[in-house]
């Protein structure tokens, strides 16, 4: 495994570890392409049930992409796009996970680190963190995948107000408008997050896959009006499933359930 993306595994928590500290965890090509492979090994892992995505130290979650790599690999629109494509491979790997990613911010998100953070599921981050789209200091556009992600998470007012401005959002003013899902101070940030973290994973692992999947079915398509019939019995398939009766029998017999993703 790579020495700049670690993965550890505990107790079905997978963390996922930009480790590139003298960069701000700048996330190269080749770290790109690494993290989609990452995240189908995680996919395919019984183990993992969450994933917690940072950046190593406290300083910054990620930079974003490395800057000192775009003479090779982004100097003409055609290797911009090769580029992009494994960028967007990964980030889209991480939004289509089918189980639940949390995000541990501290210190700079910014540019492609912000990619990255508005593909998990949560965003908790330390009330150091700050986050920007400073793409018009570059030269260089927010794609259409990434910008519909922030526009989802924050509305088209405040995320034309980043990329327009290219300034720097500090924490409590991200958690005002939806950007981040909790604030905490930088001393409790890895507790917190590995403490909803363990929660999560203590719950039902088909309840969190398919309530990410009604959740993207509700943002696509608002009204419901073109449903599939798949879709629709969608929320019922949970009374099929063998974690429903453990949950069930649990209750009644007030104990602590134990979900096998069944």
């Amino acid at each position: 495994m790579s020495q700049e993306l670690l993965r550890e595994v505990k107790g079905g928590v997978a963390t996922v570890t930009i480790n590139r500290l003298a960069q701000r965890n700048a996330v190269t090509y080749e770290m790109w392409q690494q993290l989609a492979a990452m995240m189908a090994k995680l996919k395919a892992s019984h183990e993992v049930r969450v994933v917690i995505l940072r950046g190593a130290g406290t300083q910054a979650f990620s930079a974003g992409a490395d800057i000192t790599e775009f003479e090779e690999t982004r100097r003409n629109s055609a290797l911009a796009i090769k580029y992009h494509a494994a960028v967007e491979e990964a980030l889209r790997d991480v939004a289509n996970l089918p189980k639940p990613t949390i995000a541990m911010v501290a210190g700079f998100c910014v540019g492609g680190g912000l990619e990255l953070a508005i593909s998990t599921d949560l965003r908790i981050a330390a009330d150091n963190s700050r986050f920007g789209m400073p793409t018009a200091k570059l030269g260089i556009v927010m794609p259409h995948w990434e910008m519909s992600r922030l526009v989802r998470l924050v509305g088209p007012g405040p995320a034309m107000d980043m990329v327009l401005t290219a300034r720097l959002v500090e924490a409590d003013e991200a958690l005002r408008i939806g950007l981040i899902s909790r604030l905490v101070p930088l001393a409790e940030i890895e507790r917190v997050t590995n403490q909803v973290a363990a929660e999560i994973a203590a719950y039902a692992p088909l309840s969190h896959r398919w309530h990410k999947e009604i959740m993207e079915t509700v943002l696509r398509m608002p009204d419901l009006g073109g449903l599939t019939a798949e879709e629709a019995k969608l929320p019922f398939a949970c009374f099929d499933t063998d974690d429903f009766q453990e949950g069930r029998r649990a209750f009644l017999e007030k104990r602590k359930p134990e979900f096998r993703g069944r």
